[in-house]
């Protein structure tokens, strides 16, 4: 049972924000484009890692 609040409310749009400060802002920008491009991919990697920690989340302790 995964949960949907940590998959598409935090995961989703964090990816989403990481994708457009990497590939959008930081050309554009002058004096600091290797920083947002850090910083960039570094949402979006952390969105990725909430995106899975959402799927595998589960309320009831998983007994094999």
């Amino acid at each position: 049972m995964a949960s949907k609040q940590i998959t598409a409310g935090v995961g989703i749009p964090m990816i989403v924000v990481g994708v457009l400060m990497a590939f959008l802002w930081a050309p554009v920008s002058v004096e600091f484009p290797d920083t947002i491009e850090f910083v960039g991919a570094l949402i979006g990697i952390l969105g990725i890692i909430f995106f899975v920690a959402g799927l595998m989340y589960t309320k009831e302790p998983v007994v094999t």
